[in-house]
């Protein structure tokens, strides 16, 4: 018998948690909720949970795919028979982040096809979460070739698949719920837009609390029957609750000024996406459904706008998720003002405070260096050794022979790590009749009918910037130029998802500000809040990033992209000269085969082109800021031809 999870009740504090996941139960087809956080704040705890205080479903006993009784699917033979509808709990199922695409999507049933069934699919977990709900632990490291499934899923709720001969398609409606670090990196803008709600969940702050919660989950870990027992009632009771509302919801009703307020809060946040107003609608009914209230009121509206709109708004790139609370409460309070007190455009008479005043008021609040404008925008391709197999099969190069992704083709193999079933049948029946099998005799497989997938894919590369923080880069014009060079190489390392990583060199050392990661948003905070001023020690530099990558080998493909001027003046440890020694480590990074990018930041009319010639020795391209801009610089890397 499986122990019982912790009880949902039981949770502690995360009011806006518990209130997003009791909606998504209320109303199935808000399209779930994204759960963002730390580690340790018990977002999958709440996840699966709340399977245990969701009212039962009417299913068929022995179905596969969980259709609804009296609707069978195309494909399910057992709903199409005589069979039993019983009362089942709510499918839970949990998306592995390393599954197959069959595994996910469903295949061709072996046994049924070789006994002659045409479009035999043995179900996958689309299928086994229809009506219930998919969950996703570490949501933004899903691979792209299943996000890709679950985007088209997702948005016509049906589950085709097309492959190895097979064309059949089932219902997969479900309710998707993903937790995720953004230490790890964001999600991509289109999967992120498909979860109706977003939480963000922090750690109480409050002692008092954070010693709760650790009692009650070691009461828990000593006795789970015994401690899920002392929540019967509280659950019970939830469970009604969440019943109660899911009878009221078809008759709640919400005004024709409310959703006015609602687009004019989608268009104050600058959403593009018109799923947000159809969400905030669903939303804020579900919030009073939840109550057991038939009218929506502006604090349902409200309520809803803080779990709909902070992952939707358009955003500046790094600039934090989240939603301006202050804005929200000044366009909630606008909307209640009678319409004589209102300007033409709606606003506010007594405000009477200009933009340009409001800024001149937070005029003194700038950052330390800010990024240089935008000129015009030109893009960057950096040429890799072409033998270095390792730098051509990432995400910005097609990998030929990946473990993941979509198949492009089958092969003989008598040993295959991935069956590609469709061809491997073929071979078997082509055999078997040039054989002069007899017909109706069932086919048998042999090793040589065996077929193997050869799949192609992308996989992140590792960006490395180096930047020089010493004082011949302290100037404030310089370091602007400097940021807006790498805030536009950070948008692009965002929009491929690759992996970053910073070092920082300064005074007598450089240091690692950020390892590898996918969070280009803590790459870009260690940036800003990088010190500048004092000596060069632009060979520790080097030596540290020759370490870092050496650490990281086969992670990812690696990039160095070093900011500097060149001119370095700390020698290492045993007292040598700086320049000698910088050019000496630049040969060891140019051997390893390491593609680079330098960023000459030398200004002035007297220079010493020291960056080029670290660039030579590197074998990198070398371009100066002046050839930069701060948006829309891509990098590409490319096979070096050989003549």
């Amino acid at each position: 018998m499986s122990l019982p999870l912790f009880p949902f009740s039981a949770i502690v504090g995360q009011p806006q948690l518990k209130n997003a996941l009791l909606l998504c139960a209320v109303d199935t087809t808000l399209g779930g909720v994204l759960i963002r956080g730390d580690k340790g704040t018990a977002k999958s705890t709440a996840a699966r949970a709340l399977t245990a205080v969701l009212p039962p479903v009417e299913r068929i006993a022995g179905c596969a795919f969980n259709c609804l009784p009296g609707q069978p699917a195309e494909q399910c033979a057992v709903c199409r028979g005589e069979a039993e509808t019983i009362s089942a709990g709510v499918p839970f199922v949990t998306l592995p982040l390393g599954a197959t695409e069959d595994r996910v999507l469903g295949t061709l049933d072996l046994q049924r096809a070789l006994k002659g069934e045409k479009n035999a699919l043995q179900p996958g977990l689309l299928a086994a979460a229809h009506r219930g709900i998919l969950y996703i632990d570490e949501v933004n490291l899903l691979p792209d070739h299943l996000v890709d499934v679950l985007l088209d899923v997702a948005a016509m709720g049906v589950n085709s698949v097309q492959r190895e001969g097979l064309s059949v398609s089932h219902p997969a409606r479900f309710t998707l719920i993903g937790t995720m670090n953004l230490e790890e990196g964001d999600l991509r803008p289109q999967l992120l837009d498909r979860f109706g709600l977003m939480v963000e969940v922090v750690a109480p702050r409050d002692k008092t609390l954070r010693a709760d919660v650790v009692r009650r989950r070691l009461a828990y870990e000593a006795d789970p029957l015994a401690y899920a027992a002392q929540w019967n009632d509280e659950q019970d009771v939830l469970r009604a609750r969440i019943a109660a509302a899911q009878t009221l919801l078809p008759q709640v009703v919400l005004s024709d000024a409310l959703l006015d307020l609602i687009s004019h809060l989608c268009c104050e946040f600058e959403v593009a996406s018109l799923r947000a107003d159809i969400v905030m609608h669903k939303t804020a009914r579900a919030f009073a459904a939840l109550d057991g209230r038939l009218q929506v009121t502006p604090d349902d509206v409200r309520a809803a706008a803080e779990l709909v709109l902070p992952h939707r708004r358009r955003r500046k790139p790094f600039e934090q998720p989240g939603l301006d609370q202050e804005k929200l409460d000044d366009l909630m309070q606008e909307a209640m003002q009678p319409p004589e007190q209102q300007d033409g455009n709606g606003q506010d008479q007594s405000d009477s405070s200009s933009d340009s005043e409001k800024q001149s008021e937070g005029g003194d609040n700038q950052q330390v260096f800010t990024a240089a404008a935008a000129g015009n925008a030109r893009q960057l391709k950096v040429d890799a050794p072409a033998n270095n197999v390792a730098t051509l099969a990432g995400r910005r190069s097609d990998s030929g022979d990946a473990t993941r992704g979509r198949m492009i083709r089958a092969v003989p193999d008598s040993n295959p790590a991935s069956l590609a079933v469709g061809a491997t049948l073929r071979s078997a029946v082509l055999r078997s009749a040039a054989e002069g099998l007899e017909e109706g005799a069932a086919v048998q497989l042999q090793a040589g009918d065996l077929h193997g997938k050869v799949k192609a894919g992308k996989n992140a590369n590792l960006i490395l910037f180096v930047v020089d923080a010493s004082g011949s880069m302290a100037a404030q014009r310089r370091m602007e130029a400097v940021k807006g060079a790498v805030l536009a190489l950070l948008t692009d390392v965002y929009q491929r998802r690759d992996q970053v990583a910073v070092i920082g060199f300064r005074g007598d050392k450089a240091s690692l500000l950020l390892a590898p990661t996918r969070s280009v948003d803590l790459a870009e905070q260690g940036l800003r809040e990088l010190p500048t001023g004092g000596r060069t020690p632009l060979p520790h530099a080097l030596q540290l990033a020759l370490q870092t990558l050496e650490q990281s080998n086969g992670i990812a493909p690696p990039l160095l992209v070093l900011l500097s001027d060149g001119k370095g003046n700390v020698a290492l440890e045993n007292g040598g000269d700086p320049w000698r020694e910088t050019l000496a480590l630049a040969e060891q990074l140019a051997a390893r085969g390491t593609p680079a990018l330098v960023l000459d930041t030398e200004t002035g009319y007297v220079r010493l082109g020291r960056a080029a010639q670290l660039a030579q020795a590197l074998g990198a391209e070398c371009m100066t800021l002046e050839e930069l801009t701060a948006d829309n610089l891509a990098l590409t890397i490319r096979a070096r031809m050989t003549q």
